[in-house]
């Protein structure tokens, strides 16, 4: 679930010569993910390179897909998405005259209109982002010859590339959460209300390792949404999606939450540190950022990811954790994330046989945390950690899942140590490590 360069994909393209030398081609650069503190392998097998594919998953905002392609939508791409959908049904109807039973959500009050209500109570805090940057391409160097240039200019091309997402007004003097894919790397970000007013927006800050963003618009007295809370969210819950999907503004969506706490690794996304509420909710590209509802109205996810192919397989960022990093966010631009520089696996007998047997690493348990890469230079070199060490508990506290040491990290403090019990040659050893800032990247 990476968000590099080709996630935020363009909806319209403008294009235009740069002079050599022009600010544009020197300033503009396009962010890329950082490296995580902890790359995490799913459940099953290591490859001879200790490297696994993730599950194909897509960001939401028309912004960015995760991991291999965007998810916005280009120009012109509207009617075909139609016809093709069109086309579906028609073979369906064709195969399954059988109409199908689908029972209506109902809420804790037993009014199955309760959505309308939600919808007249929020609609208003739900806003449509706009977000565009210039993408320079410099001339591949088999063009960069005299004879060639004769024909061809050598000079950088440049290119305008936009996406929308979704949004949701959290303070009526106009700050605003979103993804950070939606607004990653972008030179303008443009606000419209439901009520037809835009604004020009100013991005407070983004952190891409949990995909939040806060944008501020200058405007007083707005809309805002309730907050809930998503810690006391169950399974089978009603839940509505309010957001602008493929360029349909305000479309609104319900059904119910399907599971919690669903991991990062679990779906595919190892380079965030978040775990997911899923939502069988429909929510689509554009839905990116906006708010994901209970029965009540009050806020308790924000929509953020949909696994390809699937259907009733959407995944939201707990309002609790969306939350935290905002005030981090608003009040600094930034946030710090504990880093320890470790690449891992969840140890089971299967892993443990092909380690033994494949990279001649003698591992004498199959549970706890395999280490399979150390960063050099990292907090975790520096402690002494090395590959094929097993980690068996953080500061006295049992760990056998990638997830329970990334969880313990994430609530560390910057500097302070963690005790690390380590099976190393079949000897049980002490490491003490100090978290540092987790490096953000950003390639030119």
């Amino acid at each position: 679930m990476k968000t590099t360069d080709y996630d935020f994909q363009p909806r319209r393209e403008q294009r235009k010569q740069s002079r050599r030398g022009d600010a544009l081609s020197s300033s503009f650069s396009l962010p890329h993910s950082p490296r995580l503190h902890v790359s995490v392998s799913p459940k099953g097998h290591l490859s001879q390179r200790w490297s696994i594919n993730g599950i194909l998953v897509v960001l939401l905002g028309s912004g960015a897909m995760m991991s291999i392609g965007g998810c916005s939508i280009p120009a012109g791409t509207l009617n075909a998405t139609k016809t093709d959908a069109q086309a579906q049904t028609s073979v369906q109807k064709t195969t399954d005259n059988t109409p199908p039973s689908i029972l209506p959500v109902v809420s804790s009050s037993n009014n199955p209109n309760f959505v309308v209500g939600v919808v007249q109570k929020v609609g208003p805090a739900v806003v449509r982002i706009d977000a565009a940057r210039t993408i320079v391409s410099q001339v591949p160097e088999e063009f960069d010859d005299p004879v060639i240039r004769r024909f061809f200019s050598s000079q950088p091309r440049e290119r305008i590339e936009q996406g929308s997402g979704s949004g949701f007004i959290i303070n009526a003097g106009g700050q605003i959460l979103t993804n950070s894919h939606v607004v990653n790397g972008a030179q303008s970000v443009t606000v419209k209300l439901k009520d037809g007013r835009s604004f020009k927006g100013r991005v407070m800050g983004e952190d891409p390792v949990t995909d939040v963003a806060v944008i501020k618009i200058e405007a007083n007295n707005l809309p805002t949404v309730s907050i809930g809370n998503s810690e006391l969210l169950q399974p089978g819950e009603a839940v509505i999606a309010i957001g602008n999907p493929l360029g349909l503004d305000y479309t609104v969506t319900s059904g119910i939450i399907s599971a919690i706490g669903r991991s990062s690794s679990d779906i595919g996304v190892t380079d965030k540190r978040v775990d997911f509420i899923q939502t069988d909710a429909a929510i689509n590209p554009g839905n990116s950022g906006g708010p994901l509802l209970n029965a009540r109205g009050d806020v308790i996810a924000m929509n953020t990811a949909i696994i390809r192919g699937a259907q009733g397989l959407g995944f939201a960022i707990p309002i609790n954790t969306a939350q935290g990093i905002a005030q981090q966010l608003i009040a600094k631009g930034k946030v710090e994330h504990p880093y320890l520089g470790i690449t891992m696996a969840t140890l089971t007998p299967d892993i443990k046989e092909q380690v033994n047997s494949k990279f001649g690493i003698n591992l004498t348990t199959d549970k706890g945390v395999l280490l399979i890469d150390v960063v050099p230079r990292s907090p975790a070199a520096s402690a002494g950690l090395k590959t094929g060490d097993v980690i068996q508990s953080i500061s006295n506290e049992p760990v056998t899942k990638i997830e329970q040491v990334q969880k313990i990290v994430e609530k560390s403090k910057i500097g302070s140590s963690l005790e690390l019990q380590v099976l190393r040659n079949g000897q049980i050893t002490q490491i003490a490590i100090q978290p540092a800032p987790l490096p953000v990247r950003r390639g030119s």
